[in-house]
């Protein structure tokens, strides 16, 4: 039996890890602070809280609390590092904080296991496909380009894709792990360096370090009324609310979306895989799908139609296309996703349709952006 702890245990992924860890018969502690904007006002009403198993050892406290962190690693052979503040938007205004909570709260962990007794042997963090920013792309003749952040002024007229100066039209390609690492938001920095810390402090210490670079995870269990969850919850809580979709951009922007079962499937393989340490594995499925798509695929799944808008609205750090090579991940993991988006979509609409619709500060979150002119 391992001892694992999971920081973050009691959020969308680190729920789903916990009871799959507790059911495979592992000993599982979960640290995790019950942020209200995860799990509503009532913490203990919390949907993601109330799924992990019974013994599941629950410890309330902040990741960045020297002497919680210290008291929940004491006798851990295994740590998952899910603890973090997500959503690109809002890393963009609350820059402090994220830099405290993810760098400070990864920095505290490496520190008390730099200095002092402890029995981890493996530990993996939870890095994201932001790190790359726009990621790869092939230029007409086919050599890889890594372009930077887009442009507003190109932007405001129109132009979403992303542009190297002297070449011609870029198509998106699958980001591998060697990709160049520019993140073009306050989040992927702090992942990037999350990231870091982990594979370069934890090798040094002699502890097995693993990251995952996550795509954009989704399924039951993710929060309808967090407005800086993934973009399938919050479409899913709009339209069953009747609410219109605003679809920023032209709508053709895309992603690569890992159900959340398969993310914790990739997750119990870098604890355990013989070829994980030293890693930074991407965890997607490899298949780009647009915005209009999820839109599309939603509000079939949900038996409603409500109002699209294609507003050509955009936001300050986001990126135009990212979707994951996988090949490391099935080499050194023997990791590959086995649920199809159309699968997953339908499983979260299902699920959505059993605990909505919630209350949301979606739009108060666009418009707290347009105000710190983040938003246009």
């Amino acid at each position: 039996m391992t001892r694992v702890l999971i920081t973050g245990g009691a959020g969308f992924i680190g729920s789903a890890l916990a009871a799959r860890l507790a059911g495979d018969g592992h000993a599982v502690t979960v640290l995790d602070n019950l942020l209200p904007q995860v799990h509503g006002p009532d913490p203990a009403a919390s949907p993601l809280r109330r799924r992990l198993p019974a013994n599941v050892r629950f410890i309330l406290g902040d990741v960045t609390d020297r002497d919680t962190l210290a008291g929940a690693l004491d006798g851990q052979e295994a740590v998952v590092h899910f603890a973090a503040e997500t959503g690109t938007g809002q890393s963009m205004y609350r820059i402090e904080h994220y830099a405290r909570v993810n760098v400070g709260g990864t920095a505290l962990l490496l520190d008390l296991l730099a200095n002092g007794h402890h029995s981890i042997r493996r530990l993996v963090v939870a890095s994201s496909r932001a790190i790359y920013g726009e990621g790869c792309y092939l230029a007409p003749d086919g050599r890889k380009l890594y372009p930077g952040p887009r442009a507003k002024s190109a932007m405001e007229m129109g132009r979403f894709e992303p542009e190297v100066a002297g070449e011609g039209p870029l198509t998106a390609a699958p980001t591998p792990e060697d990709a160049k690492l520019h993140p073009t938001s306050v989040y992927g920095i702090t992942k990037h360096v999350q990231e870091q810390l982990v594979l370069t402090a934890g090798g040094a210490l002699g502890i097995e370090a693993v990251a995952l670079r996550f795509q954009n995870v989704y399924g039951p269990g993710q929060s309808l009324s967090n407005p800086y969850t993934g973009i399938l919850s919050i479409f899913a809580n709009r339209i069953l609310s009747g609410e219109g979709l605003n679809i920023f951009e032209d709508g053709r922007e895309s992603r690569d979306f890992v159900f959340v079962d398969d993310a914790v499937e990739a997750t119990c393989r870098a604890l355990s895989a013989d070829g994980a340490p030293g890693h930074a594995f991407n965890v997607g499925t490899g298949r780009a799908v647009s915005v209009i798509e999820v839109a599309e695929t939603l509000m079939a799944a949900l038996g409603r139609r409500v109002p699209v808008r294609i507003s050509g609205e955009f936001r300050i750090g986001d990126i135009r296309h990212a979707f994951a090579c996988t090949r490391l991940a099935e080499e050194r993991l023997g990791f590959r996703a086995a649920v199809g988006f159309e699968t997953g979509a339908a499983r979260l609409a299902a699920w959505a349709a059993g605990e909505g619709p919630q209350e949301s500060g979606y739009e108060a979150s666009l418009a707290e952006m347009r105000r710190k002119g983040l938003m246009a």
